[in-house]
């Protein structure tokens, strides 16, 4: 077990790695200069060339790359183009706001999502299993933003209970934060909590084939005491690995979501960088974007490693 968890931790160090090199060399090949861009068409090749100089683009780019890689190891992003703030001062602020919301979604997310798997375990090929899936389904089918204006039209247009706009700022009251943030928290929720319950439910009937369950059942033991004390128990390993991965999500796949709402978090900030063409920001979000996802995915496959009993006992 420990050489299957160091393996995946050497594997994600690795893959981050060649996600820096991807993110870096990604915005090196975007059409354009830089500098030409920051000070507009009107600059002269002389205030060009001195921006450049400034900028270090006059270095090789594999020069550029190793002290960019080597400045994110030690927490330093450099210093944003358009404004002149320092980087890692922004995205520490934007990163908490992000998972703040994400981490309220996921508190409504994964219990509800967990509880509907099993009422539809209970009662499957039932209506109510039926009805589960058929709204999981079809919440599936909708994408972010849809979610996001549904919730506005209704939330905020024909019934003006909510705000539209999710503005949150340092020594907010934490009633207020939670108002602000309803919005987004709930398109978020209805994006993962579709796929969870549903991976959720698979799970769980996949172990409900295995001989121990059949004779817990002749045992006597009513359907639901099989599913909460035998079935879910051995399901939780695959459980948790979805959870995790929709944990992911939420955390790096909040973009749309911030955009409708305005919601100040990393999402936000990378789009409203990327219409300046801030490289340095655009290349420190992505690579804490990458960071992050990569890091719960370790911690999903670690976690399931350790739940499988089979990996804890291999005799």
């Amino acid at each position: 077990m420990r050489q299957l968890v160091f393996l995946r931790i050497a594997l994600g160090i690795a893959l981050l790695l060649a996600v820096s090199v991807l993110i870096f060399a990604g915005t090196q090949i975007l059409p354009g200069d830089v500098a030409q861009a920051i000070l507009g068409k009107s600059a002269t090749p002389e205030t060009v060339a001195s921006l450049r100089e400034q900028l270090g683009l006059n270095a090789p780019a594999y020069v550029r790359y190793f002290r960019w890689l080597g400045g994110a190891l030690t927490g330093n992003f450099g210093t944003a183009m358009s404004s002149g703030q320092d980087i890692a001062t922004q995205i520490k602020a934007r990163l908490w706001n992000t998972l703040f919301l994400a981490a309220c979604a996921a508190i409504a997310a994964v219990p509800l999502a967990v509880i509907l798997g099993l009422i539809a375990v209970r009662y499957r090929n039932g209506w109510v299993d039926k009805l589960i899936s058929g709204l999981a389904l079809a919440s599936t089918s909708f994408p972010e933003f849809f979610i996001g204006y549904a919730l506005v039209y209704f939330f905020c247009v024909k019934w003006p209970i909510l705000p539209s706009i999710s503005t949150v700022y340092d020594g907010m009251p934490f009633g207020e934060r939670l108002e602000a943030i309803v919005l987004p928290a709930t398109a978020l929720t209805l994006v993962v909590l579709a796929h969870m319950m549903r991976m959720t439910r698979a799970a769980i009937l996949n172990v409900m084939q295995s001989a121990y369950i059949e004779t817990a059942e002749l045992k006597g033991l009513s359907a639901f005491n099989v599913i909460r004390k035998h079935a879910f128990p051995n399901a939780i390993a695959p459980i948790i690995n979805v959870v995790m991965l929709n944990l992911a999500y939420l955390i790096v796949g909040v973009v749309v979501v911030e955009v409708i709402f305005v919601y100040p978090g990393m999402g936000q900030y990378l789009v409203d960088n990327v219409s300046k063409r801030d490289v340095p920001v655009v290349q420190a979000v992505g690579l804490v974007f990458a960071a992050v996802y990569i890091t719960l995915n370790i911690v999903a496959d670690v976690t399931a490693i350790i739940a499988n009993p089979r990996v804890r006992h291999p005799k």
